[in-house]
């Protein structure tokens, strides 16, 4: 039997956040973000993800820039703002192809709306596309990763003005001139759909609520439709080569039973889930979306010429990110398990393995999500988000034996081969993070995803030196054979 390989150009690869991973939050000229408010979780709390969907208003986020003495983890991150160079050459000694990150976007414009950018910070990605390019390593580059520069909140009150897409359309520019010929895949907002659930982390919106509105997430996403189609059309006509992609928090769901309310019900989460990726990538508003404005009230503010831009310029390529799944049914099930997960608490499969999380561990899942999605769209496809949260230990000889992060990673690489064997267009894979990094959910170090260990705990003390785990050497080993080692 001949081994099981993936195309040769298949892009292996590691994915970051700035927000997460980069720190160096008030270096270089940078100015503060959103995400500089995210105090950490305490770890009882860490199977909800009430931190990171809760509103924020004005005087929580004043307050927290002005607090020096709290834990905002994602303020130092990683420290890839000082270890750049050491993080790439691991990469390339691991053999990854591509490396996703993320652009600070208060590094470029400090507060969102400046004149001029910074050069400083233009500087450091200058140097960071370079190193990666020593190595032969493709950059896959997300220009809003879940932070906006803090005064895109404060002055502006986030997304729902419209004013922000002027900005945002403006930073773009900047970035995909300066490095169009460094960086040549684009991802303009990462989970769009977070919006949704969390609008403060995805949209920069404020509210004095205990909620944001449904209008103001709507309007709001609408106002992201917009500037990433413009985005795109500007990358198109700057470069032909270059490729602009969407990314979408894919929350897999299965009917609790074969009852049709419960696949009705399933179906309306999908609707809810696939309703960004529908505009995005069909450049149109989805024809089940006008019954859920009207039954929800939501009236969005549609500029002449907003439509007509949407539809001339989708987006070339779906990415998107794969943890978990969930179970559905119409009516709440009494004595009923639930399950964890950034997006979901739905009900817990019986069928499956859960996370020190709480997040289901469903591989053939992502099967599942290709072939649904490669279906409905036709565009090529990108994994740029699958990776286990867990406690590691080190141990007293300094390794990390973390077998289950293998295993699941194992598991969904087998699955990834499936789906391209279903005649799935798949680009490539990045796994998260490649390094460990501060939790986008609980703002904690201890929730470690990476190959790559970073002595860091939750409060920010250690060395912050590296250490290889033996997930890296599994992984160099599955990139070395074209995937073949994942079936061994």
């Amino acid at each position: 039997m001949t081994d099981k390989t993936f195309p040769k150009n298949f892009l292996w690869g590691g994915a970051t956040a700035a927000n997460q991973f980069e720190g160096g939050w008030n270096e270089g000229g940078r100015g503060p973000a959103t995400s500089d408010t995210a105090v950490a979780i305490d770890p009882k709390n860490r199977k909800t993800f009430s931190s990171f969907a809760a509103p924020m208003s004005k005087a929580k986020v004043e307050e927290a820039l002005a607090d020096e003495t709290g834990l905002y983890p994602k303020r130092w991150g990683a420290d890839f703002y000082h270890r750049y160079k050491e993080d790439i050459a691991l990469y390339a000694e691991m053999g990854l192809k591509t490396f996703r990150l993320s652009i600070a976007w208060s590094r470029i414009f400090p507060n969102g709306d400046d004149a001029q950018p910074n050069e400083s910070g233009l500087q450091f990605y200058d140097d960071v596309f370079d190193e990666l390019r020593k190595y032969d390593i493709e950059p896959l580059v997300t220009l809003s990763h879940y932070e906006a520069p803090i005064g895109i909140a404060l002055n502006y009150g986030g997304w729902q003005n419209r004013t922000v897409i002027d900005l945002f359309v403006k930073y773009a520019q900047t970035v995909l001139t300066r490095y169009q010929d460094k960086v040549k895949y684009w991802l303009t907002f990462n989970e769009i759909n977070v919006i949704g659930v969390a609008g403060y982390v995805g949209g920069a919106l404020l509210s004095d609520d205990t909620a944001y509105s449904l209008q103001d997430r709507y309007q709001a996403a609408h106002h992201q439709f917009v500037a990433s189609s413009l985005v795109t059309k500007f990358a198109h006509e700057l470069n032909p080569d270059l490729k602009v992609g969407m990314m979408l928090a894919r929350m897999q769901s299965y009917s609790a039973t074969p009852d049709p309310l419960d696949v009705l019900q399933t179906l309306k989460m999908d609707h809810e889930n696939l309703f960004y990726s529908d505009v995005q990538v069909r450049g149109k508003y989805p024809a089940y979306a006008k019954r859920f404005f009207k039954e929800n009230d939501i009236v969005l503010d549609i500029v002449a010429g907003d439509l007509d831009i949407l539809a001339a310029h989708p987006v070339d390529f779906m990415s998107f990110s794969y943890y978990m799944s969930t179970v559905v049914r119409h009516e709440p099930g009494i004595n009923i398990e639930k399950a964890s997960g950034n997006f979901v608490n739905g009900e817990a499969n019986p069928y499956l393995e859960s996370s020190d999380w709480g997040w289901q561990i469903d591989p053939v899942g992502l099967r599942i999500t290709l072939n649904n999605l490669y279906d409905r769209y036709e565009v090529p496809m990108f994994v740029v988000e699958n990776g286990l949260g867990a406690l590691d230990t080190v141990a007293a000889d300094g390794a990390i034996h973390d077998d289950y992060r293998i295993n699941y990673v194992k598991q969904h690489v087998q699955q990834l081969y499936e789906a391209i064997q279903d005649g799935v267009e798949l680009w490539g894979y990045t796994t998260w993070g490649i390094t460990d990094l501060v939790s986008a959910g609980t703002s904690e170090f201890s929730k470690r995803y990476g190959f790559i260990y970073v002595d860091v705990d939750d409060q920010g003390h250690g060395t912050f030196d590296r250490s290889r785990k033996d997930s890296f050497y599994w992984y160099q080993e599955v990139i070395a054979t074209d995937g073949a080692a994942a079936f061994k």
